[in-house]
């Protein structure tokens, strides 16, 4: 359940697909309906023809509900997180309102675009950052997944962005707050675990037997502080250490994702996700 929407598998291509005509029919059959003096037997037709587009937006929407909680579990939240929920339910309506069927693109692609600008826009306001500041802050979490084995050094990040150093400082740490914000003391005390983004379960079974061998008992460290779903101080802190030394050991582990042979290959996975 997603704000209240049941969740259905997401749809093939093709299953898609065969739902655009007839919300297209729908829609086309509303507007008639809503203008034109018709007589009983066409209104009874496109009565009909409009339930079967609203039943078809219907399956679509359910169906494209997986994408919300992809989206907010992604950006490094638990989900179940009110605001950012209905933030993405409330994109994804507004998807479906503007979506063009005959424009011949998929949905979930259009979708996609209207459910990140409203969960990072609900974000935003969640930390009291500006839209500019919450810019500064997207560009540097895309420049950190360039390369997940590397550790940015204020001066590259400023580099990469054009900006000064002391704005990049400042950007850093716009970043390391938000990321702090993720998991809040009573979410804890009531018992509900922070998720890795995407879920373990979800990745290819080869992405994590290499990291597996690769890291060996910090796999988990590493996932949580490769995906930015925990900051080093917390992942520390559930392993009963100190931050160094959490930073030494994901270092260790950085060093082996990079050297390994299947490096280029784990990192087009990782810039996929």
């Amino acid at each position: 359940m997603v704000g209240g929407l049941q969740m259905l598998k997401p749809l093939t291509s093709d299953e898609e697909r065969a739902l655009l005509p007839i919300i297209t029919r729908g829609r086309e059959a509303s507007k008639r309906l809503d203008c034109d003096e018709l007589d009983v037997s066409t209104t009874r037709s496109l009565r009909r023809e409009r339930e079967e587009g609203q039943r078809a937006e219907s399956t679509l929407l359910r169906a494209t509900c997986g994408l919300v909680r992809l989206r907010v579990v992604e950006r490094g939240y638990r989900f179940g997180d009110e605001e950012l929920e209905a933030a993405g339910v409330e994109g994804l309506v507004n998807a479906l309102h503007r979506f063009d069927p005959d424009k011949g693109n998929r949905f979930s692609t259009y979708a996609n675009y209207w459910i990140m600008k409203l969960v990072n826009q609900a974000i935003r306001q969640q930390a009291g950052l500006t839209e500019s500041e919450m810019g500064y802050v997207l560009t540097l979490q895309r420049l950190l997944r360039t390369d997940l084995a590397k550790r940015f050094s204020t001066k590259e990040i400023a580099a990469a962005m054009g900006v000064s150093l002391v704005k990049a400082r400042d950007i850093v740490q716009m970043n390391h707050d938000l990321v702090n914000r993720r998991f809040v003391t009573g979410d804890f005390e009531r018992g509900i675990e922070a998720r890795p983004s995407p879920d373990v379960n979800e990745a290819p079974k080869w992405v994590i037997e290499e990291l597996h061998r690769l890291c060996g008992d910090d796999f988990d460290a590493f996932w949580q502080y490769a995906f930015r779903t925990m900051s080093i101080e917390e992942i520390a802190k559930t392993q009963g250490i100190s931050r160094q030394a959490m930073s030494k050991r994901l270092e260790k582990c950085r060093k082996a994702v990079r050297d390994s042979a299947e490096a280029q290959r784990l990192q087009e996975w990782f810039d996929r996700q």
